[in-house]
């Protein structure tokens, strides 16, 4: 697993142990940022189920200003702590150790918004479209934003009420789904 492009282009990037964490293919990977490429300059990033980091690194990679990487499993984001600190990005990150939902209900505490959600939960166990109700229900996504998730082929669309699907796109089992918030309509 490596950094495609950007100031980190080329760095190995490590991966939890285990069967826990699924990186994101370099195929899908490089797809996604070939379509959201607009939208990363000074952009701000927030990754949730982030395993190793991999995504919110591109996008750091890529010009985000900065970015959010959270996960519920100490491991991934030990790991993801220290993928950052190899390609020094410290500075522009925070790595949250706790579920989404509640990482939702802190960050909009904090007064955080974000231009691009990335999610990536695991396949098939039912928990995205709780994540998905909890994160239309807080401010997190700005205005202008955008919510990416990333998905097995089999699983049915989110069905969100207050995001619109403007994209789908398929890689072998995976499926990008790309909406934007309705108040941009």
């Amino acid at each position: 697993m490596r950094v495609i492009s950007g100031a980190a282009r080329r760095t190995v990037l490590s991966a939890p142990t285990g069967q826990n964490t699924r990186p994101t293919a370099d195929r899908v990977k490089e797809n996604l940022f070939n379509i959201i490429a607009p939208d990363l300059p000074n952009s701000r990033f927030l990754d949730l189920f982030c395993g190793s980091g991999a995504i919110g690194i591109e996008a750091l990679s890529r010009g985000a200003a900065e970015a959010v990487f959270v996960d519920v499993s100490a491991e991934a984001t030990r790991v993801a702590k220290n993928n950052l600190a190899r390609v020094k990005f410290e500075n522009q990150a925070k790595v949250l150790c706790m579920c989404a939902r509640k990482a939702i209900s802190q960050l909009e505490r904090e007064g955080r918004g974000f231009d691009i959600i990335f999610l990536d939960p695991p396949y098939g166990d039912g928990i995205l479209k709780r994540v998905i109700d909890e994160l239309e229900s807080s401010s997190l996504l700005v205005a202008e934003g955008i919510v990416i998730i990333e998905c097995s082929d089999k699983e049915a669309p989110v069905g969100a009420h207050n995001l619109k699907l403007y994209d789908t796109r398929e890689y072998g089992n995976t499926r990008l789904e790309f909406y934007t918030n309705k108040r941009k309509i």
